[in-house]
């Protein structure tokens, strides 16, 4: 007897709780079964569009005292990798071999869904290569200057250091929402979205929790085209809202907005 209830007790501690099933990934929304598509809309929403130019050739960001700052042309830059390089790229801010990027936000992108990532490689990938390689940045005094105090670094160095971070947890029911605004909104307002100033972005950021005392439609309009509550005009926001997050889903935004809510009255 006392052996079957030895046996017994062994057969019930290996059988154990049943195993929770993990949590379905969270991506932004397809709107289209085109992976081409999707990636375009993930290029205007991750700011791509906004640093590389609307046919991601690059841009000249160069400035007096700052140096020869081009952003990279991705229609060449992308014909040297292969797709999982590319996705090594975007999401660790280096190149293959190691050199690294600048003003790179790549910590932003360490936990993008791969179909997400994968999306955007594809719309890379469709567009036709056009121009020539920018030139490797040059730096001027006054970036020299922030490096030396430690207050401008690579963007390898960056998601070294922040890749691993989250917004505030509100529960698993603001999963989708947390996972967009990691990737949107800490751009300029932090991991912790209590603003200040956003790294190479210079100027003050709000405590983003403001917004969710806004009502739905002052909130949707505040994303959708900068203006804030009180028609007041936002500089950058405006400029953002207007160029990225009018791109958003309706439901997108609602979900960012029952975000913001709830971690504001958890941790006001």
């Amino acid at each position: 007897m006392r052996r079957l209830s030895l046996l017994a007790a062994i057969l019930l501690a290996g059988c154990g709780t049943p195993a929770e099933k993990p949590a379905p990934p969270v991506a932004f929304a397809r709107l289209s079964t085109d992976a081409v598509k999707h990636g375009e809309r993930m290029s205007i929403i991750l700011g791509c569009s906004g640093c590389h130019g609307t046919d991601l050739t690059g841009q000249d960001w160069s400035q007096e005292g700052y140096g020869r700052l081009w952003t990279a042309n991705l229609t060449v830059a992308a014909a040297g990798y292969t797709d999982a390089q590319l996705k090594g790229v975007i999401k660790s801010g280096k190149k293959p071999d190691g050199t690294p990027l600048w003003d790179m936000p790549s910590h932003l992108f360490t936990h993008l869904a791969d179909a997400d990532v994968d999306a955007l490689v594809s719309y890379i990938r469709s567009l036709p290569k056009k121009g020539e390689a920018h030139p490797p940045p040059t730096f001027g005094p006054i970036l020299k200057a922030e490096m030396a105090k430690g207050e401008y670094f690579s963007s390898a160095v960056r998601t070294e250091r922040d890749g691993k971070a989250f917004p505030p947890d509100a529960g698993p029911e603001h999963r989708l929402a947390r996972y967009i605004v990691r990737a949107t909104c800490a751009e300029c307002h932090g991991m912790d979205l209590r603003g200040g100033k956003a790294g190479p972005i210079t100027g003050d950021r709000p405590d983003i929790r403001i917004a969710g005392s806004y009502d739905a439609r002052d909130f949707a309009r505040l994303l959708c085209t900068g203006v804030a509550a009180g028609d007041r005009k936002l500089g950058l926001m405006a400029e953002v809202a207007r160029g990225r997050y009018k791109n958003f889903t309706d439901a997108e935004i609602a979900a960012i907005h029952a975000y913001l809510k709830a971690v504001a009255e958890r941790d006001p």
